[in-house]
């Protein structure tokens, strides 16, 4: 029933490039005129957005996917990352299936539920290979992980069972990128090694001379070409998948510190600021970071109590206290908006009871359900500064939460400053102090340029700029190559 052709980006590791050559190759397969859709079998992240789900209700998947959705032009949905595990602590996860939460599986042993993901996994699979002329899929971590190729449907299984042409990315500026390559694929069964097409070196700085003759060796030992050097290139303007952005903010203007607790959500929102001209993007840990901040962000969490914990023992609230104590802007986004507030409850014993910054006067108690909505937006006419020219405006984001917030009774009320179409009070200011739970905002023309006296870049730039650096680096012709 296929009529779709395969293409994998499989890794050496994790880290390695896989999500962003995916997006390129979305965009760049869907700029030959053909239908492209993305297919990520498993996605473990805590970036997500919401998207088309089963029979009209909202889902979420994996940032990723849905950005090489967009790459590829077609409708971002759950299809696209049918399964998502949303890590809540060192040893557990919340499984999200076909966009939905599902209990029972987020109790069951990793090894136990795999079976049963890759039953759903796999019809979602065929029916996107059965709409498209091209599916682009991504691996996940690496193929070769022997102590998990038994129960890992993510890799080989997925690409066996479309007979995708594999990719195989190694990530050059970590060093040993020829061993990985060769150990990886010497620990493939054979089977799975014959569906690697070609090898790709990322990341590389310097003259691609000096590479030789280790290429040429290694395709006399695997059989496999390297079909492309890409060199480093971090102004690509893509969103990380995974982890903040460690590199070190340079230049001058504008300082915003983002505080990294360890369980931070939708840190991809952030990507706007830190392409934006005259704006210093700080991740925070350790309160010096803090104390030189214009501005500063708590951004969403996968678990607000232990991160608001976290958060306590770094020594962090004291500074952000003063910070706003000084009429200096703090901004607090989902799970940061519920930390701003006095007190988080948690009656189900979903995430935990604690005290809040007390920064709003506000209150969050947490449900069973989540609550997944895209959103229309529009600010309160008359915000106070610093958040006077957010006034008015309309916008659109994105929700995702399980916490329900409102004004604590005993305390003088906070300014509603952001309302959804149907009414409903989602943000909230009091002094300089802002909170909100929309995400997405950054990413939206109206409110970069209110703020920053500037519009948000073009996603579809990126996009473009992604297919053009494919297709400048990779073999000619390699890349139709693969669908053949």
């Amino acid at each position: 029933m296929s009529r779709a052709k395969a293409v994998m980006v499989l890794g050496t590791t994790s880290g390695a490039g896989k999500s962003w050559l995916a997006t390129a190759l979305c965009r760049f397969y869907a700029n030959q005129g053909l239908k492209v859709a993305p297919f990520k079998a498993q996605n473990m992240s805590n970036n997500a957005r919401v998207v088309q789900g089963r029979e009209g209700r909202a889902g979420e998947i994996g940032s990723a996917q849905y950005f090489q959705a967009l790459a590829a032009r077609c409708m971002p949905e759950v299809r696209h990352n049918p399964v998502l595990l949303k890590p809540e602590a060192e040893t557990a996860s919340q499984v999200v299936l076909l966009g939905e939460v599902d209990d029972a599986l987020s109790r069951m042993p990793w090894r136990e539920r795999s079976e049963q993901l890759w039953r759903a996994a796999r019809p979602a699979l065929h029916e996107l290979m059965a709409e498209n002329d091209v599916v682009v899929i991504e691996g996940a971590g690496s193929p070769a992980e022997i102590n998990l190729h038994a129960s890992d449907f993510v890799n080989m299984r997925t690409a066996l069972e479309v007979n995708a042409a594999c990719l195989l990315v190694a990530d050059i500026d970590r060093g040993g990128a020829f061993a990985h390559l060769y150990g990886t694929h010497q620990l493939m069964p054979a089977n799975e090694r014959a569906l690697l097409r070609g090898f790709v070196l990322n990341r590389f700085r310097g003259d691609a001379a000096l590479l030789a003759p280790g290429p040429e060796q290694l395709q006399a030992l695997t059989g496999v070409p390297t079909l492309a050097v890409l060199p480093m290139w971090r102004g690509h303007g893509l969103p990380e998948e995974d982890g903040v952005f460690d590199d070190a903010a340079a230049g001058e203007g504008l300082t915003i510190a983002v505080v990294a607790y360890p369980r931070i959500s939708n840190l991809d929102e952030f990507q706007p600021l830190r392409n934006a001209p005259g704006v210093r993007l700080v991740w925070a840990r350790e309160p010096r970071q803090l104390q030189a901040a214009d501005w500063i962000i708590l951004p969403g969490s996968k678990s607000v109590a232990a991160d608001l914990a976290w958060l306590r023992g770094q020594k962090l609230d004291a500074v952000i206290n003063q910070h706003a104590a000084t009429g200096k802007p703090v901004l607090g986004i989902c799970g940061g908006l519920q930390m701003l507030g006095e007190a988080l409850l948690d009656p189900h014993g979903l995430d935990g009871n604690a005290p809040g910054l007390g920064l709003l006067p506000l209150v969050t108690q947490y449900e069973r359900d989540k609550l997944l909505r895209p959103a229309e937006l529009r600010f309160a006419p008359a915000l106070s500064a610093p958040w006077q020219a957010l006034s008015g405006l309309s916008a659109q984001g994105y929700e995702i939460r399980q916490g329900r917030t409102c004004q604590h009774p005993d305390l003088a009320a906070a300014l509603p400053a952001l309302q959804t179409a149907e009414g409903e009070t989602i943000g909230w200011q009091q002094g300089s102090v802002l909170g909100c739970y929309a995400h997405g905002l950054f990413e939206q023309r109206a409110v970069m340029q209110a703020l920053f006296g500037q519009a948000v870049g073009d996603l579809d730039a990126v996009f473009e700029g992604l297919a053009g650096y494919v297709e400048r680096h990779f073999e000619p012709g390699s890349l139709l190559q693969l669908l053949k």
